[in-house]
């Protein structure tokens, strides 16, 4: 049999594989964590320059008062007029990590195996993530976010990639949609997080903190099935197969695979990467996603990341741009699912209503414009985050 028919025999989704997927689809509360840490621990507080330094170079920045109650960076290294940009510049620079991250260690997970760059990934992360809270400076600051933008974005594509290489094909939605789902209810945590601690440094190294029990526990992950056979590790991948089938209340003595092509160590070479630009169907289909994924998140993060500059309560403006997804994935799984909808139905649908939310934004009245309706935070907040649910 190949592997997924053995996952038809020893469970495509048991007690065993819902530990292993459910303890990956808890780390993204971690991962959003600090995907989204700029947002409170770049917040900028209420301020004042004292009268006599306000027309001041860059030395009279010393003399700012800052009135709210909580730290940040800014009122730490006085990130504020020509300094502003290092904010923006450290955000920019952890999504640069992102893209780097996701360039290496897919291939590297590819050739070395998903387990031994996802546990190196994720020691890296907790690493430079406590060097964040540490940094002594702006720069260090900044260099530490470059790094954990690439542990952070690599590590958790190898971890989506185990959560559904951990199931039979048949869950491939599910546990996807889960781990999404588990992403935005971190924001919400998260922000509950800084309402509570209201020093930036304890509250990335809190923050951070969930990630050494993360890396401890992950020795506990075995390999993925689907890599060990494609690569010719047949006895390693059924050695995996009988483990979860145990896990999963079963028994299956004859469980054999049939033998790979592969010799062990290797992959076939009949097939790589390169089709999707060798062939004119798979060509045009990787241009449109690629395109659809970039609008997505930049629109996404630009309005994430925004988060800090809108009116009102910080913390409640950051937990309700992650709580607004949540409806957004049950109602994919339904849609996904549906033949008379499937996917690239439902992804043409979602994106019409997120186009329209984005255009409705438009007609919002603003302060100067419209006096006769005042600015009510709210309703701005709400487009946003229907925006938000859309996109998700």
């Amino acid at each position: 049999m190949d592997v997924d028919e053995a996952f038809l025999s020893v469970g495509e989704f048991g007690r065993c594989q819902k530990r292993l997927t459910g303890f990956l689809v808890l780390l993204q509360v971690y991962v959003a964590c600090q995907s989204m840490l700029i947002v409170i621990v770049g917040a900028i507080p209420e301020y004042h320059i004292d009268a006599e330094d306000a027309s001041a170079d860059r030395d009279g920045i010393k003399h700012v008062h800052f009135t709210d109650n909580f730290t940040s960076i800014v009122s730490e290294w006085h990130l504020i007029q020509h300094e502003a940009y290092k904010v923006n510049l450290a955000s920019s620079l952890l999504f640069a990590g992102l893209l780097i991250g996701n360039i290496l260690f897919g291939p590297l997970s590819d050739k070395l195996g998903r387990r031994p760059v996802y546990l190196t990934g994720l020691f890296f992360n907790v690493i430079f993530g406590y060097l964040t809270a540490l940094a002594s400076s702006y720069e260090i600051f900044a260099f530490s976010r470059l790094f954990v933008g690439i542990m952070n974005g690599g590590m958790s594509l190898v971890s989506f990639v185990l959560t559904q290489e951990y199931v039979g094909k048949s869950y491939w939605a599910l546990t996807g949609s889960l781990t999404n789902l588990t992403f935005a209810v971190g924001i919400a945590l998260y922000a509950l997080l800084g309402y509570y601690i209201r020093n930036w440094r304890i509250l990335a190294f809190v923050a951070n903190s969930p990630g050494v029990l993360f890396f401890l526990l992950s020795f506990l992950l075995p390999e993925s099935p689907r890599w060990l056979y494609s690569h010719g590790y047949t006895a390693e991948a059924e050695a995996v197969l009988h483990r979860i089938a145990r896990g999963n209340g079963k028994e299956i003595p004859s469980l054999k695979l049939k033998e790979c092509s592969s010799a062990p160590g290797t992959v076939d070479s009949a097939h790589s990467v390169f089709d999707l630009v060798r062939y004119g169907v798979l060509l045009w289909r990787t241009v449109i996603l690629m395109y659809i994924w970039y609008v997505c998140s930049l629109v996404y993060y630009g309005l994430t990341l925004n988060a800090g500059e809108l009116k009102g309560n910080l913390y409640f403006n950051v937990a309700m741009y992650g709580l607004v997804e949540v409806p957004a994935f049950p109602l994919c799984l339904f849609f996904i699912e549906k033949s008379w909808s499937g996917r690239g139905k439902s992804t043409a649908g979602f994106l019409v209503f997120a186009g329209l939310a984005c255009i409705f934004t438009m007609f919002l009245p603003d302060n100067n414009r419209t006096p006769d309706w005042e600015y009510v935070p709210w309703r701005a907040d709400l487009a946003v985050f229907l925006l938000l649910s859309f996109l998700q």
